[in-house]
């Protein structure tokens, strides 16, 4: 069998190839506007591989994007009569609380849209209005009538009863991509259920042309999906399941920061993947964790996903002065096309790329392995633009670039930590993707953090992460009810029908069953809270005791309210695909780099260290920068960087 993991991000596409025990990596400039493009171009790059016999792990952007820049399909939402602005009102939270007079905004979907049915059930699944045949064939009527390209149904308390959304569904024409709100999210809480199935509804046709494009020009190689949970999923299921594609790429990294941390006997993780368009932070300690309450262009997205948090800062940042004369960065990026300006692409404004060839952290000759060289005239043009409106010399633009850059991630970084109630010095902080090897050192010593980890392949983690997920499924169910009015037979049965629907589901992913884990969970609350607590499952004597500890932990007291169990939740896992890393050779004689290069703030020249040159024990002391091919690392003075086995670099502050 041979691997291949394909990460789509905004600059670069990168590819993880594994055949008989080898391993090869591979990156591209990624083509947005046709994202099979680059993947195509990538992949016949790589010399010497076949379709036969070809697994191919991937992670897309297509389904973000579309969300992001508001190039969804067209889609009717069909909901109850009387909710038609129910995604419009949504929870009436002011983005900005005291602005008097707040821009209006533009609703996900346009009013002309939205239809209303019958088919209404009351909070305990009685029917309250009925839905009738003429209604169904009215319906039908003003969806044709509206020729849109998807349809997304969300009536209230479907999750009790699916009966009425299953019949809208029935009746709408087989070439319109339908989705319910009881198949996408059978929970309560109408409106992010409800925005969930517009956007699963709003992003799957283009999904779905896409993945079909995709599985064409890769077969007969067979094609899974990277779910925003840390999980694959099958190319046909997937296609029906956009919503659960939209962190794809970024789960794939956090698989592969996890699969790492065990090699290197790190479990608590402080990580940051830095691409060119953004970054994203997350909190590992030993697991992945959930959420269920993930945003994406200001929307709810309320199906499991990694907790992350995402800012626009990457290499491809673009740096500018405001019109009160401060240097700003980001988050508007060059992308790939046309680019920093050193990239050669008719791009002329100044980024963080830009700003570190001009700092001599980037190396023209080694950049993406040489094969890729880097226009350092156009990009120290594009930083004298940038000094001349602050009245400054270049050296300091630049520095003040990397700085901002490195504020913004450090921010992002206090979101996850300090915001939380968690100290960062107790974590380990790993870099990846293909410009965080060089901010590390400087992120690490702003947070009091004396060790770090770049780790092997960091730049196209994200793709070897998705090597290493299992098949998984994510699934819930709303019971709404006293924890006391439950018995554990009861919920033994509604478990079951979790785990079942996620059993046959694998079984179709070529799971056998024997091979599937299955892990309980419930979110609990206090009668009368609006927010909830997952907690593992157990007998319901003992859940009682955990959840009054663990509120008592997180918020500092427990209360002798009555408990409610709100969703039960089954986590299925498939096994973990068996990949191993090459080990490095042991050092044998003093090794030397091989060059050395100025960079700017350092009065002698520093040692610059190829890292397909190094050796398993080796021992490097910043100041110094190391070259691969799909990043590079700057190792800052007061840094010693230990490697390891596998060739990962263990950053310890001396």
């Amino acid at each position: 069998m041979q691997l291949l993991g394909i990460d789509t991000g905004g600059t670069f596409t990168d590819f993880v190839f594994v055949q008989a025990g080898q391993l090869t990596i591979h990156k591209v400039l990624s083509t947005p506007h046709a994202p099979e493009v680059a993947i195509t171009r990538g992949f016949h790059d790589l010399a010497g591989t076949s379709l036969s016999n070809l697994q191919v792990i991937h992670g897309s952007t297509v389904a973000t994007n579309a969300v992001l820049e508001g190039k969804g399909a067209r889609t009717v939402f069909i909901t109850n009569h009387g909710l038609r602005d129910l995604l419009t009102i949504g929870r009436q939270a002011r983005k900005e609380l005291y602005n008097l007079q707040p821009k209006p905004s533009i609703p996900p979907v346009p009013q002309d849209l939205c239809l209303t049915s019958g088919g209404r059930l009351s909070a305990t699944g009685e029917v309250l209005i009925d839905l009738t045949e003429d209604k169904l064939l009215q319906l039908r009527q003003q969806i044709i009538a509206l020729a849109p390209q998807a349809v997304a149904i969300n009536l209230l308390f479907s999750y009790l009863d699916d009966r009425f959304e299953k019949r809208i569904a029935a009746i709408i024409p087989a070439d319109i991509f339908t989705c319910r709100s009881s198949e996408v999210l059978p929970e309560y809480k109408e409106y992010e259920r409800g925005i969930s199935t517009w956007l699963n509804a709003y992003v799957g046709p283009l999904l779905k042309g896409y993945l079909n494009k995709l599985s064409q020009a890769l077969a007969p190689g067979k094609v899974t999906m990277m779910q925003s949970s840390g999980g694959t999923m099958s190319l046909s299921q997937a296609s029906q399941r956009g919503v659960n594609l939209l962190l794809s790429g970024p789960a794939g990294g956090l698989k592969g920061a996890q699969f790492i941390g065990k090699l290197t006997g790190q479990q608590q993780l402080l990580t940051f993947d830095m691409g060119g368009t953004s970054t994203d932070v997350a909190l590992l300690n030993g697991e992945i964790k959930l959420t269920n309450q993930g945003q994406i262009a200001g929307y709810p997205v309320a199906v499991p996903m990694i907790d992350m948090h995402t800012i626009g800062a990457g290499g491809g940042s673009i740096a500018y002065v405001d019109e009160g004369g401060l240097l700003q960065v980001g988050p508007q990026s060059a992308g790939a096309s046309p680019g920093p300006a050193c990239y050669g692409n008719d791009g002329h404004q100044a980024t963080v790329t830009d700003a570190n060839l001009v700092l001599g952290r980037l190396l023209s000759e080694y950049f993406l392995g040489g094969q890729f060289s880097l226009n350092k005239a156009a990009g120290l043009q594009a930083i004298t633009r940038i000094a001349k409106h602050l009245n400054c010399s270049i050296e300091t633009a630049a520095h003040g670039i990397i700085r901002l850059a490195n504020e913004h991630m450090v921010g992002a970084l206090r979101v996850m930590t300090v915001n939380r109630g968690i100290d960062p010095r107790h974590f380990c902080l790993m870099s990846f993707g293909g410009a965080g090897g060089l901010h590390i050192c400087a992120l690490a010593e702003a947070l009091e953090i004396k060790r770090a980890i770049v780790p092997i392949y960091s730049g196209v983690l994200s793709a070897l992460g998705m090597l290493v997920a299992p098949h998984a499924r994510e699934l819930s169910r709303t019971i709404g009810k006293p924890l006391h009015e439950l018995t554990d037979a009861i919920l033994e049965t509604e478990f079951k029908v979790l785990e079942n629907q996620g059993i046959n589901e694998l079984i179709r992913d070529d799971i056998n069953t024997n091979d599937i884990q299955i892990l309980r969970s419930a979110d609990l609350r206090y009668r009368g809270q609006s927010y909830t607590i997952n907690i593992p499952w157990q007998p319901l004597a003992l859940l009682t005791a955990a959840f009054h500890a663990t509120h008592q932990a997180r918020y500092g007291h427990s209360l002798e309210e009555s408990i409610e169990l709100v969703n039960v939740r089954a986590g299925l896992r498939g096994p973990d695909r068996n990949i191993t890393l090459p080990h490095l050779p042991k050092l044998m004689s003093a090794p030397t780099p091989i060059t050395h290069s100025d960079l700017i703030g350092h009065h002698r020249s520093v040692p610059v260290w190829g890292r397909k040159q190094l050796h398993a024990n080796q021992k490097i002391q910043g100041p110094a920068l190391i070259v691969e091919q799909t990043s590079t690392t700057y190792l800052a003075a007061h840094w010693q960087c230990d490697v390891d086995n596998f060739g990962n670099l263990l950053l310890t502050f001396v």
